[in-house]
C-alpha cells in the first residue's frame, strides 16, 4: 500500500478515537460521543481493506489504524508516566506507542484473516468483518488482564444502537458498528464501479447483508421504548457524592494531600444529611492504623446514631496477610465487616507484571502489589436498595460486573464507582470513564452513581443519562436521588451466566464454516 493510504488509515484511527469521547471544545460538548463518526472511520478502514491485494497487505491496514486509534485513545497514560510519574518523556511518548501497537496485533490479525476468509466466500462478508472485530475486542478486554477501554461500541450511547446494549453489549454493539461499516464501504465501492472493488469479489454487496444491517439501524427507532424494559424500579435514595479534588501529586503526601483528605473527608462526611453519602477511591489515603487517633471511631460513631451509611475507600492490610485497594461501609462491626476489595487490579499500579519492575522502578509513583479480591462479592444493603462497587475502571468489565447477577433474588440495584482519575489530569480520560458506567447502566439498565477525586462525579439512571454531575477539578459535594432498579436485562442473564463465552461462539460459528484459500 501506499504512504498515502497509511496516512489515511492513522488519520481513521484518530476518528475513530475521537467518537468514543471528543476531546476539545469545538461547537459540541467535549466529551461527547459521536457514532457516525465512528461509522465513518471503520468504513475508511474497510475501505482500504477492501482494496488490498494479500493478507499482508490487509493485515499491515488494520494494525495500522488500531495502532493509530488506540494510542490516540489512551494518550493519557503520558500524564501518570510523565508529570506524575517522573518518567522522561521521550520514554513516556515510546511506552504508550508500543503499548498500542501490541495491542493492534489482534487487528491485524483479524484484518488478514477476513481478506482470505472472504476471498472464497464475498457473501456475508460485512457479517464476517464484523465478527472477527468484535472477537479482537474481546480479546483485548480479556486477555492479559485485559484492556477494552475505547472499544467502538461506546461510541453508541447516544445512537440507535444503544437498543441492542441490554441484549448484546457493548461488544456485540461493536460488532454490529463494524458490519455496517463494511457493508457502507462495499455499497459506496460497488456503486463508483471502481476497478479495485470489480478486481475484489467480496467488494461486491449482496442485498440482503446490507439490508440486515439497515434494519438493525431502523428497528430500535420503530419500535417504542417499552418493549426494551426489562427492569422496574425497587424505590429510590438519597445520596451525597464527595469530591475531594486532591492534587494528585499530594494526594499520598504526610504533610500536605494527605492531612487534606482527612479533614476535608471528614467534614463532609460528618455535615452530609443523605441515607447515603460516598467517599472516592482511596478517599482516606493511609491505611486504618495510620489515621489520627479516634478518626474511624467518630465517624462510625455519627452514622450509628443517624442511621444513615457511608461507602469510602480506603487501602486495608498488613505486612502479614497483603494489602488491598477496597472500601468500607460506615457503620460496621470493625474494619473487617461491610468491605468490598478491588477484584480486578490495575497492571503497573496496583501490581507488577512479571518482568516489568524495571519499567516500574523508573517511575516515582506509590507502586505496589495487592491482593485480589473475589468476584461477585455481596452487595451492601441499605434502605431496600443493594449496592454494589467497584473501583476505578472495574466498570470497564461488564462480564465480571454481570457475575452479580447469578441471583436475581440478591442482585444489585445500584452500581457504586469509587474512583481517582487525578493521574490522568484534566483529560479526555474523564469522559471516557463516565462513557463506560453509562454503557454498563446501558447493559444491565441500573444506575451508577460515582464519586471521584477530579471527575466525573455524577449520578446516571438506568437509561445510561447523566441526571446530576459536579464539574470536573473542582471540590464539592453533589446531593440527588438514584432510582434503584430490579429485573433482568437479557444481558444479565445470559453474561452472568457464561460471560463473553455466547458471543465467542457466536463470532466462531461465523468464521469457521469457511476454508481459508491459500
Amino acid at each position: 500500500m501506499s504512504f498515502t493510504r497509511y496516512l489515511l488509515l492513522v488519520l481513521a484511527g484518530a476518528l475513530h478515537a475521537a467518537s468514543t469521547g471528543w476531546p476539545v471544545d469545538l461547537g459540541w460538548s467535549r466529551g461527547d460521543t459521536l457514532w457516525p463518526m465512528q461509522v465513518l472511520a471503520m468504513a475508511l478502514l474497510a475501505a482500504c481493506l477492501l482494496r488490498t491485494r494479500s493478507a499482508g497487505q490487509a493485515f499491515r491496514a488494520g494494525w495500522a489504524f488500531a495502532t493509530s486509534f488506540l494510542a490516540c485513545t489512551f494518550w493519557w497514560l503520558y500524564v501518570a508516566m510523565y508529570t506524575y510519574g517522573g518518567l522522561p518523556a521521550p520514554l513516556a511518548v515510546v511506552a504508550i506507542v508500543l503499548l498500542a501497537a501490541a495491542l493492534a496485533l489482534y487487528f491485524g490479525l483479524a484484518s488478514g484473516l477476513w481478506w482470505r476468509l472472504a476471498q472464497q466466500r464475498p457473501a456475508g462478508s460485512p457479517l464476517l468483518f464484523g465478527a472477527l472485530w468484535m472477537m479482537a475486542e474481546m480479546a483485548r478486554g480479556t486477555w492479559l488482564t485485559g484492556f477494552g477501554w475505547g472499544a467502538g461500541g461506546y461510541a453508541h450511547l447516544n445512537g440507535p444502537l444503544a437498543f441492542y446494549a441490554p441484549w448484546i453489549g457493548v461488544y456485540g454493539i461493536t460488532a454490529l458498528a463494524a458490519g455496517l461499516a463494511m457493508a457502507l464501504a462495499q455499497t459506496v465501492l460497488t456503486q463508483r464501479h471502481t476497478a479495485a472493488a470489480l478486481a475484489h469479489r467480496s467488494a461486491l454487496p449482496r442485498r440482503r447483508t446490507v439490508g440486515a444491517v439497515l434494519l438493525a439501524l431502523v428497528v430500535p427507532l420503530l419500535l417504542p421504548a417499552s418493549v426494551n424494559q426489562w427492569t422496574r424500579s425497587s424505590g429510590t435514595l438519597s445520596v451525597t457524592l464527595l469530591q475531594g479534588n486532591i492534587p494528585q501529586n499530594e494526594k499520598f503526601e504526610v504533610g500536605t494531600g494527605v492531612a487534606r483528605a482527612l479533614r476535608w473527608y471528614r467534614t463532609e462526611l460528618l455535615a452530609a444529611r443523605t441515607p447515603l453519602v460516598v467517599a472516592p477511591e482511596t478517599a482516606l489515603p493511609v491505611l486504618p492504623r495510620d489515621l489520627p487517633e479516634g478518626y474511624l471511631e467518630t465517624l462510625r460513631d455519627h452514622f450509628a446514631a443517624t442511621g444513615h451509611a457511608a461507602i469510602v475507600g480506603i487501602p486495608l492490610g498488613d505486612d502479614v496477610a497483603g494489602y488491598s485497594n477496597s472500601v468500607v461501609a460506615l457503620p460496621g462491626n470493625g474494619m473487617q465487616a461491610l468491605r468490598y476489595d478491588k477484584h480486578h487490579l490495575v497492571p503497573f499500579g496496583e501490581f507488577i507484571p512479571p518482568m516489568f519492575r524495571w519499567f516500574t522502578a523508573m517511575m516515582n509513583i506509590p507502586l505496589g502489589d495487592f491482593n485480589r479480591g473475589a468476584l461477585g462479592q455481596p452487595s451492601f444493603a441499605l434502605q431496600g436498595q443493594r449496592l454494589a462497587p467497584n473501583i476505578c475502571y472495574e466498570d470497564l468489565f461488564g462480564e465480571e460486573l454481570a457475575t452479580r447477577f447469578t441471583d436475581a433474588s440478591n442482585s444489585p440495584t445500584v452500581f457504586v464507582n469509587v474512583s481517582n482519575l487525578g493521574w490522568f489530569g484534566d483529560t479526555v480520560a474523564v469522559d471516557q470513564h463516565l462513557a463506560i458506567s453509562r454503557m454498563r447502566a446501558l447493559e444491565f439498565q441500573r444506575p451508577f452513581v460515582r464519586a471521584t477525586n477530579t471527575g466525573a462525579t455524577a449520578i446516571l439512571n438506568h437509561q445510561g443519562h447523566t441526571t446530576a454531575a459536579l464539574p470536573r477539578m473542582t471540590e464539592g459535594a453533589l446531593v440527588g436521588e438514584v432510582q434503584g432498579r430490579e429485573g433482568l436485562t437479557p444481558f444479565a442473564w445470559w453474561a452472568s451466566r457464561f460471560g463473553l463465552w455466547p458471543l465467542w461462539l457466536l463470532g466462531l460459528a461465523l468464521v469457521l464454516p469457511r476454508k481459508i484459500k491459500g
